[in-house]
């Protein structure tokens, strides 16, 4: 069975734990929905994938830390990437 983490409760991305195809409902260790997510494109082992709903110019938020800032409504179940997020971490223009 496909797996993913939540690293925290605050979180709104969980990370894949090994590569995830498309349409899988993986198992999320730390999420609390009975429901699941179905991911909605391929991710890859490491990368994010939205629990929710997140709309645009909202934080995206790992480790119970902002970490970036939606640049587009991101679906339940989307890739999480550098394609609709704009990171805030390791910035030195902020």
């Amino acid at each position: 069975m496909n797996k993913a983490i939540v690293m925290n409760e605050k979180d709104n991305v969980a990370t894949a734990l090994c590569d995830i195809s498309e349409g899988s409902r993986p198992m999320i260790v730390g999420f609390k929905s009975g429901q699941g997510i179905v991911v909605k494109s391929n991710i890859p082992f490491g990368h994010k994938f939205a629990l929710c709903r997140i709309a645009e110019n909202t934080p995206i938020i790992k480790y119970g830390e902002v970490i970036g800032v939606s640049t587009a409504f991101i679906d339940a179940g989307e890739y999480v990437h550098v394609h609709n997020v704009e990171s805030l971490r390791g910035r030195g223009d902020q």
